[in-house]
C-alpha cells in the first residue's frame, strides 16, 4: 500500500480526473457537506477563526459575522459553555461525542449534535526560505454541528446497549463467513441503508464483497471484485485514521470553509478527522454511476492497517443516520475487526502448533544418522505435512526422493538451479512462468515452487499446481475509465458499467504465505545442522580408515625409514594422499607414495582401494615397479573405479657385488620426482622427465622404469605436492626449497629429519595434505 505521505498532491483547486485523482489532496478539500455546519475555534480563547458558508442555516449567524467573535456569540452562552466544558475535559474528545445542544435560533429551539475534534495548525510558511515554517504548531478546536430533529434512536452512552445482542452473536459465530453475515445484517438493521456489504481487500488492495444484506429487489454484488484504483491510496490512508465516513446526498453542493486558509498557518484546514469533510468529485461521480444516492463506509482494521470496509449504499434518495446511530455502527465495525483478528490469531496458533510439531519431529528424526536423510524427510510425518503442496522433491547426500505429484527430475534440478542462482536461503514463487521464464517448463509441470537451496547442489523443493481462479469483477477492471468532453476539454471520468465481468486467472498457484516461508527457512537451518553432523561422521570414519591404512613402516636391515602424514589445515581432515612401505618375500622393500585427485571422504575411500590393489599386485607378482603400475592402471579401468591418482613405486634391492650399495628401481605415474642426497655430494631430483601419465587416464600407454645405485649414507625422500605447492610460489620453487632444506639438515636421524623438513617448509600448517617417506642407507645421521 502506498503511504499517503509519499504522494505528491495536486495543487488546491487543480482540475481532477482519473489521470490525477490518486494525487487529489482529499484531506484538505476546503469545503464540507452541507448536512451540517463547521466552526474552527482558537484554543483556549474560543474565538471563531473559520466557518463554513452555510453557518447561518443552522445558527442564524452569517459566517462573515461569526469570524473573530467568541463562540458564545455564535452558539449562545449555554451551548458554548457545553462545548467548552466537553473540550476541556481530559482524554479523547471522540469518547464524549456528540455533545447534545439546543440552539436558540430567532427564538425557536433547535436541537443539534456537536461533534468535536482538535486539528493541528502548523506555523505559517515563510516566503523565500525554502518553505520553512515560523512558530511552533498549535491546535484549534473544530466544532461540527448536525441537526438532531426528530426522536433520537438512543443516546451515545447507550451505544453498547443498542448493539449488545449483535456483539453476543459475533462472539458465538463459528466461522468467518458467519461473522461477515451477522455484521452486514446488523449494520443494515441499525442504519436503514438499502444495501450493506462487507468488503475485503487482497494483498494488492483489490476488493471483494464477502457478505451482503440488501433489499430483496436489488441485484446482488456478493462475490464481486473491484480494482484497487476504485479506492486510491490516499483514501485508504484516511480510512485508517477516520473510521467512518457518511455521504448523505451524493448530489450535495459543497459549502466552502471561510477563509480558505487558516489565519495562523496560511494553509487549508486539515479535515482528516472531520465528519462533514467534503469528498472527491470523482468519487461522487463514481457513486452516481452506480445509482447510489447516499453512502457510508466503516473501516475494518487489523494491526492498525486497513483490512476492508463495511460499505453502505442507499438508492431511493438522501439518507442521513444520526451521529449516535453511526457511532453504534462504527462500534460494530470495531467489534468485527477485533473478532477477525481473534479468529485469525486462533487459526494461526492452531496451524503454527501443528507445523511446530511436524518440524520438531522431522528435526529429531534428521539427527538419526543410521537413517538416510531423504527417508527421514519423506517418512511420517513428511515435508508435505509441514507445508501444504502437491509434491515435494528432495536431493540430499547423493540421493533423490519425492512424494506427491511427480515431476521429471531434470525439471526439478533446473528449478533448484534457478533458485540457487537467486542467492537467497528460501526462494518462493507462485508463477514460474512469470518469474523464471528461461526454464521453459512444460505446461503440465506445477507452476508454484518453494525451494531451499543447500550446499553442493542439494535442495528441497515443494511444488504447487495451477490454481485456476474465476474472478467476478464489478465491471471490466481493465477498462476503468471513459472519456467525456466538457466544452473544449476531454476529461477521463469513472466507468459507468458495473455489470458482472468474469476473468479467468491462470498460470499461478496458491501463493506461499509469509509464515510458510519463515517455517521453510527454519527447516533449512535444521537441515544444514543435520548435514554438517552427518558429514562430520563421514569424515571421522574416513579419518579412521585413512589412519588405519597409514601404518608404521617396516625397518629392513641396513635401512632407516620414517614416514609422516599431515592433513590439510581445514575442517574435513581427510584426503587422498598416502604412503606405504612393505617387504617382499625375496627380501626387497617396496616404497610407495601416492595422491588421489580430490580432498574428501570419497578420495580417502579411493586411496584405500588403490593401496590394497597395489599391495596385492606387488606382493603376488615378480615384476618391477613398471609392471605394478601397469597392472594397477588396468585394474582401475576393469573394476570401474573411476579414479585419478599420481603414484610413484620404488623397489630397493641389494645386488650382488654392489659393495654395500643399494639399487633403487622406480616408476612414476605423474608423480613428483624423488630427491636424493648423496653422503658427501649435493641434493638432486631423480629424473622427472619420465613421470608418465596419471593412473586412470590411459592404461594402454607404456610406462618406463628407472634405476639408480644408492651409496651407503645416502638419503632418499618421497613426498606429495602438499609439501612444495603454495598459492604464493611456483611449483619448481617449492621443490628447490625442499632440496635446499634436505641439504642443510645432514646430521639428523630420519625421524628428526622429517619433522625438521615439515617445520621449515610448513611453518603455518599445510594448505593441502602431505605424505612423506624418508629412507637413509646406513651409516646415516652421524
Amino acid at each position: 500500500m502506498t503511504d499517503a505521505a509519499e504522494i505528491e498532491f495536486l495543487a488546491p483547486g487543480a482540475p481532477v480526473d482519473l489521470d490525477n485523482c490518486a494525487r487529489e489532496p482529499i484531506h484538505v478539500p476546503g469545503s464540507i457537506q452541507p448536512r451540517g455546519v463547521l466552526l474552527v475555534v482558537s484554543d483556549p480563547a474560543h474565538v471563531v477563526e473559520q466557518a463554513s458558508e452555510n453557518l447561518e442555516q443552522l445558527t442564524g449567524v452569517p459566517w462573515g459575522q461569526a469570524l473573530g467573535r467568541p463562540l458564545a456569540d455564535v452558539l449562545g452562552g449555554g451551548a458554548a459553555d457545553a462545548v467548552i466544558r466537553s473540550a476541556s475535559a481530559f482524554g479523547d474528545l471522540r469518547e464524549r461525542n456528540p455533545v447534545e445542544l439546543v440552539l436558540d435560533v430567532h427564538g425557536v429551539p433547535d436541537p443539534v449534535d456537536a461533534v468535536l475534534h482538535r486539528a493541528v495548525v502548523e506555523g505559517r510558511r515563510a516566503a523565500g526560505r525554502g518553505g520553512a515554517t515560523e512558530g511552533a504548531p498549535t491546535t484549534s478546536l473544530v466544532v461540527e454541528l448536525e441537526p438532531a430533529r426528530g426522536p433520537r434512536p438512543f443516546s451515545f452512552p447507550n451505544t453498547y446497549q443498542a448493539v449488545r445482542g449483535t456483539v453476543a452473536d459475533l462472539n458465538r459465530a463459528a466461522s468467518l463467513q458467519e461473522l461477515y453475515d451477522i455484521t452486514a445484517q446488523a449494520v443494515r438493521d441499525l442504519t436503514g441503508f438499502d444495501r450493506v456489504m462487507v468488503y475485503r481487500y487482497d494483498a494488492d488492495y483489490n476488493g471483494e464483497v464477502v457478505a451482503e444484506a440488501k433489499l430483496e429487489e436489488l441485484n446482488s454484488f456478493l462475490g464481486q471484485h473491484y480494482p484497487a484504483s476504485d479506492i486510491p491510496a490516499q483514501a485508504r490512508a484516511l480510512y485508517e485514521k477516520n473510521w467512518i465516513r457518511l455521504i448523505s446526498d451524493v448530489d450535495y453542493e459543497p459549502s466552502p470553509v471561510r477563509p480558505t486558509d487558516h489565519p495562523a498557518s496560511g494553509q487549508p484546514l486539515d479535515m482528516t478527522y472531520s465528519t462533514l469533510r467534503s469528498v472527491s468529485p470523482i468519487h461522487l461521480e463514481y457513486l452516481g454511476n452506480m445509482g447510489v444516492r447516499a453512502s457510508m463506509s466503516i473501516s475494518l482494521l487489523r494491526d492498525d492497517k486497513l483490512w476492508g470496509l463495511i460499505a453502505c449504499h442507499h438508492y431511493s434518495g438522501p439518507h442521513a443516520p444520526p451521529y449516535a446511530t453511526r457511532a453504534a455502527a462504527e462500534f460494530l465495525g470495531s467489534t468485527l475487526s477485533l473478532r477477525l483478528v481473534d479468529r485469525a490469531e486462533e487459526d494461526e496458533v492452531r496451524r503454527a502448533m501443528r507445523v511446530r510439531a511436524t518440524l520438531t519431529s522431522l528435526t529429531a528424526a534428521a539427527l538419526d544418522e543410521d537413517r538416510r536423510l531423504t527417508d527421514t524427510l519423506l517418512g511420517s510425518p513428511d515435508l508435505l505435512d509441514l507445508l501444504p503442496a502437491d509434491g515435494v522433491v528432495v536431493r540430499l547426500q547423493g540421493l533423490t526422493g519425492s512424494s506427491g505429484a511427480e515431476v521429471p527430475l531434470e525439471v526439478a534440478d533446473a528449478i533448484a538451479a534457478w533458485a540457487a542462482g537467486r542467492g537467497d536461503d528460501v526462494v518462493a514463487t507462485d508463477s514460474l512462468g512469470r518469474d523464471a521464464p528461461s526454464l521453459s517448463a512444460p505446461e503440465d509441470v506445477p507452476c508454484g515452487a518453494l525451494v531451499l537451496p543447500l550446499p553442493e547442489g542439494q535442495y528441497v523443493l515443494w511444488l504447487r499446481g495451477e490454481a485456476v481462479r474465476h474472478v467476478d469483477w464489478g465491471g471490466d477492471p481493465h477498462n476503468k475509465a471513459i472519456a467525456e468532453r466538457q466544452g473544449e476539454e476531454i476529461r477521463l471520468s469513472p466507468r459507468k458499467s458495473f455489470e458482472r465481468w468474469r476473468e479467468v486467472v491462470r498460470g499461478r498457484s496458491q501463493p506461499w504465505t509469509t509464515e510458510e516461508v519463515a517455517e521453510a527457512a527454519e527447516l533449512r537451518t535444521h537441515l544444514l545442522e543435520a548435514l554438517y553432523a552427518r558429514s562430520r561422521s563421514v569424515v571421522r570414519a574416513a579419518e579412521t580408515l585413512q589412519r588405519s591404512l597409514l601404518t608404521e613402516p617396516v625397518q629392513p636391515d641396513g635401512l632407516e625409514l620414517a614416514v609422516r602424514y599431515v592433513p590439510a589445515a581445514r575442517e574435513a581432515q581427510v584426503g587422498g594422499d598416502w604412503y606405504d612401505v612393505f617387504g617382499l618375500p625375496d627380501g626387497s622393500t617396496i616404497l610407495v607414495i601416492g595422491d588421489v585427485v580430490g580432498h574428501d571422504s570419497q578420495a580417502a575411500a579411493t586411496m584405500g582401494q588403490l593401496r590394497g590393489l597395489l599391495r596385492g599386485i606387488a606382493y603376488s607378482g615378480s615384476g618391477g615397479p613398471t609392471e605394478v603400475l601397469t597392472q594397477l592402471d588396468g585394474a582401475i579401468q576393469g573394476l570401474g573405479l573411476g579414479a585419478l591418482a599420481t603414484v610413484l613405486v620404488g623397489r630397493l634391492e641389494r645386488p650382488e657385488g654392489a659393495d654395500g650399495a643399494t639399487l633403487l628401481r622406480w616408476a612414476s605415474a605423474g608423480h613428483l620426482p624423488p630427491l636424493l642426497r648423496s653422503p658427501d655430494g649435493p641434493v638432486r631430483p631423480l629424473d622427472a622427465a619420465r613421470a608418465g601419465l596419471l593412473l586412470g587416464v590411459d592404461p594402454t600407454r607404456p610406462r618406463t622404469e628407472q634405476q639408480v645405485l644408492l651409496e651407503p649414507g645416502s638419503t632418499l625422500l618421497l613426498y606429495t605436492d602438499g609439501l612444495v605447492e603454495r598459492r604464493d610460489q611456483v611449483f619448481d620453487d617449492g621443490v628447490d626449497l625442499l632440496a635446499a632444506a634436505l641439504g642443510d639438515l645432514r646430521d639428523l636421524p630420519v625421524d628428526e629429519l622429517c619433522d625438521a623438513l615439515l617445520a621449515r617448509l610448513l611453518p603455518d600448517g599445510a594448505e593441502d595434505d602431505v605424505a612423506l617417506v624418508a629412507v637413509c642407507l646406513r651409516p646415516c645421521g652421524g
